[in-house]
C-alpha cells in the first residue's frame, strides 16, 4: 500500500517525489525519523518494482523487432559512464578560457549563456548548438538522445538535473 507516493509511473517520477518528500518529512527539516524510515522503505520497493518493469519493456520492446532498440535503455545502461565524463571534460576545456559568459554544467550538459555573440563562430565549430527561446548555447555527446517532447525553462533544467557555475575568471588560452 503506497502511502506517501501518489502515481508513479517511471523512476524519474518516483526520484522527484522522494525527493520532494524528504524536503518535507526529513528530521532536519521538522520531520520525524520514524516518517523518513517508511518513506525509504516505500521507495525502495518502488525502485525495485519500477526497475523490473523498465527492464522488462526494454527486453519486450527489443524482441519485437523495434527499429529503436538502440535507443532504450536498460537500468545498467543508465549507469554512470566516465567517458561521458571525460568527453564533458574535454569540452570545457575548450571554452572555459572565453571572456564575459557563464558556463554551467547541468546534468552531462553544457550551456553557455552571457555575452556570446562574439564567440558564435568558435562556439557553432565545436559543436555546440543554440537554443533561441532559451537565449543560450548548449552540448551534449553524441550518445544523447531526446526521449520527450517536453519543453522545459532553463530553471526546470537546473532543479531537474543540477546546475554548477564554473568560475572562468576570464583566463587567457595560451597557443602553443
Amino acid at each position: 500500500m503506497n502511502t506517501y507516493f501518489k502515481n508513479v509511473q517511471t523512476l524519474d517520477e518516483l526520484r522527484k517525489q522522494y525527493k520532494d518528500l524528504l524536503k518535507k518529512y526529513h528530521p532536519d527539516n521538522g520531520g520525524s525519523e520514524e516518517t523518513t524510515k517508511a518513506i525509504n522503505v516505500e521507495y525502495e520497493k518502488l525502485f525495485k518494482i519500477l526497475k523490473n518493469n523498465h527492464s522488462r519493456q526494454d527486453t519486450t520492446e527489443g524482441n519485437a523487432g523495434s527499429n529503436h532498440s538502440s535507443y532504450n535503455n536498460s537500468y545498467d545502461d543508465m549507469k554512470y559512464d566516465f567517458t561521458e565524463d571525460e568527453l564533458l571534460r574535454e569540452m570545457l576545456q575548450k571554452v572555459i578560457y572565453l571572456s564575459d559568459i557563464t558556463i554551467e554544467i547541468i546534468g552531462a550538459w553544457l550551456w553557455i549563456s552571457g555575452n556570446t555573440y562574439h564567440h558564435r563562430k568558435e562556439l557553432k565549430e565545436l559543436g555546440f548548438k543554440f537554443a533561441s527561446q532559451k537565449k543560450c548555447w548548449y552540448w551534449h555527446s553524441e550518445s544523447f538522445r531526446k526521449k520527450s517532447h517536453r519543453h522545459l525553462s532553463m530553471d526546470d533544467i537546473r532543479d531537474y538535473y543540477g546546475s554548477t557555475e564554473v568560475e572562468n575568471n576570464g583566463r587567457i588560452r595560451l597557443e602553443a
